[in-house]
């Protein structure tokens, strides 16, 4: 798919693979070195989302009328440099829970701001009858890193300490950086009617054209609420396995990246299926599997037994995923107009973060007071309803051109 497009999937691998390596490498800090309990681990990952959403709220407008690239290599300096800190302040002994939230923050308002430039980029670079494949392709490179990251990182934190993944995260995030810049050429400013400064209505494009579009408000509501419950869950449940159940890391490592060897599949079988089916009946077929399989995870035990359970049950949910998230990812952005690609992708992830943040923070405290079990429990019962946000609202009109890749 062009040179161009080569170097910007390498970068996305390298981020990916570092990201991966660092999965739940906060929470651990946070249990292993600092003490926390429940409630102050869904904190940490509550503010972090919180704010850091609030913070990018006014980047998105901003991005949409900036190069992409220079955004893109700017964000993963930020993310670089905010990660570093931590081992730094480690190894000088000074490392606290105050710090890592301060850190998840820049962390989150970087994630989003990129996401913003880089879907809008992709969008440009990519003709549209590609687009599922690029996305396709981006799909399988996360879950390949899923499957090997978390074991890795696991076992790396135990033979090196419990901040060596995030320095890897951190010079991930500086090769991806080197990536980017290494597509070279010359992008094109985008130009922008109504004067150069950013106006307040400018905010709130990106949610005005999601809601008033037949097909992606759906989609909206639906995608936001399940990512929300099931990344409710992943702080409760790391204190039950890590915790309660007593599972080592690297068994808390596999438990998480085995599975996503059915991401993989799911992302190389997205584009036959749509050809088979069509665009509408995989998102929708999918997109109601995907809220089957979480409730599984209530009934986790010790040993050998329970690390089967949670295993078969992220192997069921995440080929769903995997299948789902590049024919989603390809209908949004064929679905939004260039010119307000940055602001509607920035829009989704600030709601996204944002209910993922006041979810993560209700179910630590609903944690607290029941218990981590039960709180996983209630997150997969409400998931189990969302297929109903979704299922029959979707105008089949909005499928047809789309369905052809």
């Amino acid at each position: 798919m062009g040179r161009e497009f080569r170097w910007l999937w390498t970068a996305y691998a390298i981020s990916t693979f570092g990201t991966w390596l660092g999965f739940g490498a906060f929470p651990l800090i946070a249990i292993r070195v600092l003490e926390a309990g429940p409630l102050e681990v869904s904190l940490l990952s509550a503010a972090g989302l919180a704010v850091g959403a609030v913070v990018a709220v006014p980047l998105g407008p901003w991005v949409e009328f900036r190069r992409k690239r220079p955004v893109m290599v700017a964000m993963d300096l930020i993310r670089f440099a905010a990660l570093m800190s931590v081992p730094a302040a480690f190894a000088l002994d000074r490392l606290t829970f105050a710090q890592l939230v301060v850190v998840s923050v820049v962390a989150a308002a970087a994630d989003i701001t990129f996401k913003a430039a880089g879907g809008a980029y992709l969008k440009a670079l990519v003709p549209p009858a590609d687009l599922l494949v690029a996305n396709g392709r981006f799909e399988a490179t996360t879950w390949s890193a899923t499957v090997v990251g978390p074991p890795l990182g696991n076992a790396a934190l135990g033979l090196f300490g419990p901040v060596t993944t995030v320095a890897i995260d951190a010079i991930s995030y500086l090769l991806s950086a080197l990536g980017i810049r290494a597509i070279g050429g010359t992008e094109p400013r985008p130009g922008r009617t109504g004067g150069p400064r950013l106006r307040v209505g400018d905010l709130l494009d990106g949610w005005r054209y999601i809601l008033t579009h037949p097909a992606l408000r759906p989609l909206f509501f639906n995608t936001v609420l399940v990512n929300g419950l099931i990344m409710a869950t992943a702080p409760v449940l790391a204190v039950l396995m890590l915790d309660r159940l007593d599972f080592a890391p690297w068994q808390y490592g596999l438990a998480f990246g085995a599975p996503c060897i059915g991401g993989l599949i799911g992302a190389r079988l997205a584009q036959p299926l749509v050809t088979s089916f069509g665009q509408r009946r995989i998102l929708l077929t999918t997109g109601a599997l995907r809220a089957c399989w979480p409730l599984g995870l209530a009934f986790v035990g010790p040993g050998a037994a329970g690390l089967a359970l949670v295993i078969a049950v992220q192997f069921g949910l995440v080929a769903c995923m995997g299948v789902f998230n590049p024919v989603f990812a390809t209908y949004r952005l064929d679905q939004t107009p260039t010119d307000r690609v940055a602001r509607t992708l920035s829009a989704w992830s600030v709601t996204s973060n944002a209910t993922i943040a006041a979810l993560t923070a209700l179910w630590g405290l609903l944690a607290a007071v029941t218990s981590p079990r039960t709180a996983i429990a209630i997150a997969g019962l409400l998931l189990l309803t969302t297929p109903l946000l979704l299922w029959g609202v979707i105008p089949s009109s909005t499928m047809h051109r789309t369905s052809r890749v």
